[in-house]
């Protein structure tokens, strides 16, 4: 098993994992509830570190299961890129996200009402409009998805 690649997925997974759990305090311990835009965010991070985690389970003796883990993880952080940056610079200033593709997505999914602690949309993305550090979580997402992106692309590129 290639050491690096597989350390890579699991501090990939470990950061989404980490992500979700920021927002979910953020949610239930500070009242920052989440729109649309936001919980479609968590599920691409859920998304990410469970492909990462089967990546690693069944590619133990094959690279190639790791490189296309690794691929498909690339390609959900380029989601989480559009998701978050759309978020920013469009939802967040209007009035309401409702049937936007996130709004749309969630609700189709059944997730939002299967798991409303976790998925639940409970804000318009004007309301979910909240800083931390100076950043907005919107930013933040980004950057955590431009990250996990160019970690997985370095996990995609490694030789053997």
């Amino acid at each position: 098993m290639n050491n690096g690649t597989s350390k890579l997925l699991h501090l990939i997974a470990l950061l989404c994992v980490a992500a979700v759990a920021i927002a979910l305090v953020s949610q239930h311990v500070f009242g920052m509830q989440p729109c649309a835009w936001c919980v479609l965010q968590r599920l691409i991070f859920i998304a990410i570190a469970i492909v990462c985690w089967l990546g690693l389970l069944l590619g133990r003796r094959s690279a190639g299961i790791r490189r296309l883990a690794a691929l498909l993880v690339a390609t959900l952080s380029v989601g989480g890129i559009i998701a978050a940056w759309y978020q920013y610079t469009v939802a967040a200033n209007l009035f309401s996200c409702a049937q936007t593709f996130a709004d749309r997505f969630m609700v189709q999914s059944g997730l939002d009402a299967a798991l409303p602690w976790l998925f639940g949309i409970f804000a318009t993305c004007s309301d979910a409009k909240v800083s931390l550090l100076g950043l907005e979580y919107a930013l933040w997402g980004l950057g955590l998805f431009v990250v996990t992106g160019v970690l997985a692309a370095v996990a995609l590129l490694r030789r053997k």
